[in-house]
């Protein structure tokens, strides 16, 4: 039913990098699930009305939270898709996280007036009025949540869409919630004891708690989170598939948006390299991460010396020094400069943001190794800020 749907209603819809493709992918799901919903709410709210179940009620008030849910969403991917504009150079694409914060927070606040809800119905019990009439519309609801929930699933995965995500998250949580009302009204038909008023509480703080995991979820891209492993190890594979690119460091990724990347590196070539030859294979490098990645790359080239023993000797040493403070650690932009007193080793030392050593301690302690080496030696060192959060520097 969702390929159907998806092949019917999408066009190219295997072309998920455009935001086009993305938009009609977030106007499916938004349009399927207001109907759904709408559907699910309707039937419910006139079920416990005369049912006289504060659950069924709620979870009817669920669905039409969720269908209001469902516009947001569709709103929030008509507006991310529009284009880059003078005040927003940037494009738009991050407003799709926005709407993934809203979706949160009905969900949070849906939560906290369904235990009210509730335990004003546990203060102030009312008889139920079972009917298989509420059973069938209990399952109905089930099934159709359990669907919506793969649905969701499915497309927020092929678009890695957070808000795709989070509507499919609610959906699993219906189905729970549902599935819990359910089981209250045959305990209260076989045995003849209400559940109704506390499985209202259990399913409220069910949601309570989503609401908040999905709150977090979706501020994560918005504050600026680490991109994935994933990610950073196909840039440096890809980076380093290149001809005369030593290696890389000061990696920076800045998300805009889903599948919106704009990344700056310094990459390293050998010293001795023809420079319109580098010059030409950066600019290469540069199409294709935007063609292949939809990653906008700006590299700065790094010429290093790779021919000279002494130099190479020397870096080797000052790596193995940095190491037996901590693996984690890496060095790029060395060089030395000789004179007749003394030589200087210069180079700089990148850091996880998790590193807990300071920077002027940390230099000091690589200072005092290398004066063990030679007291000649006087080491110049810049602490880097490890904007990926793990060390990626490599050479071939």
């Amino acid at each position: 039913m969702t390929q159907f749907l998806i092949k019917t209603f999408i066009k190219d819809y295997d072309n998920v990098k455009d935001f086009k493709v993305r938009e009609s992918y977030g106007l499916l799901g938004g349009l399927v699930g207001i109907i759904a919903n709408l559907l699910l709410c309707t039937t419910k709210i006139a079920i416990g009305l005369l049912g006289g179940s504060i659950a069924i009620l709620a979870d009817g008030l669920n669905n039409l939270s969720d269908a209001g849910s469902s516009i947001v969403s569709l709103i929030g991917f008509k507006l991310s898709s529009k284009p880059a504009d003078e005040d927003h150079p940037y494009g738009h694409a991050r407003i799709e996280y926005l709407s993934g914060l809203i979706v949160s927070f009905i969900i949070l606040l849906l939560g906290i007036e369904l235990i009210r809800s509730s335990f004003d119905k546990i203060l102030h019990p009312e008889s139920l009025n079972f009917s298989w009439l509420m059973v069938a519309a209990l399952v109905l609801s089930i099934l159709i949540k359990v669907w919506l929930y793969l649905f969701n699933r499915n497309l927020g995965k092929r678009i890695d869409s957070t808000t795709m995500i989070a509507t499919a998250t609610d959906s699993l949580n219906d189905v729970i919630a549902t599935t819990a009302v359910l089981i209250a009204l045959f305990i209260a038909k076989f045995t003849g004891f209400n559940l109704d008023g506390y499985m209202g509480v259990i399913v409220g703080l069910f949601i309570f708690y989503s609401g908040f995991n999905l709150i977090k979820e979706t501020t994560n891209p918005l504050l600026g989170e680490a991109p994935s492993t994933e990610l950073v190890e196909t840039i440096q594979v890809k980076l380093l598939s290149y001809p005369n690119i030593c290696g890389y460091h000061d990696l920076v990724l800045h998300s805009y948006g889903p599948n919106r990347y704009f990344a700056s590196v310094h990459a390293e070539v050998p010293s001795d390299a023809h420079l319109l030859e580098c010059h030409d294979i950066i600019d290469m490098i540069e199409k294709d991460f935007s063609r292949e990645l939809g990653i906008n790359l700006v590299i700065h080239l790094d010429p290093i010396i790779t021919d000279d023993a002494l130099s190479n000797n020397l870096k080797q040493q000052v790596e193995k020094i940095v190491h037996d403070i901590d693996l984690n650690l890496s060095i790029h932009d060395f060089r030395i400069v000789s004179g007749q007193t003394h030589t200087n080793l210069i180079f700089d030392v990148l850091v996880p943001t998790s590193f807990k050593i300071k920077p002027t301690l940390l230099a000091q302690m690589i200072s005092e190794e290398i004066k063990k080496m030679d007291e000649t030696y006087y080491a110049i060192i810049t602490i880097d800020t490890n904007y990926i959060s793990t060390s990626y520097h490599s050479h071939k």
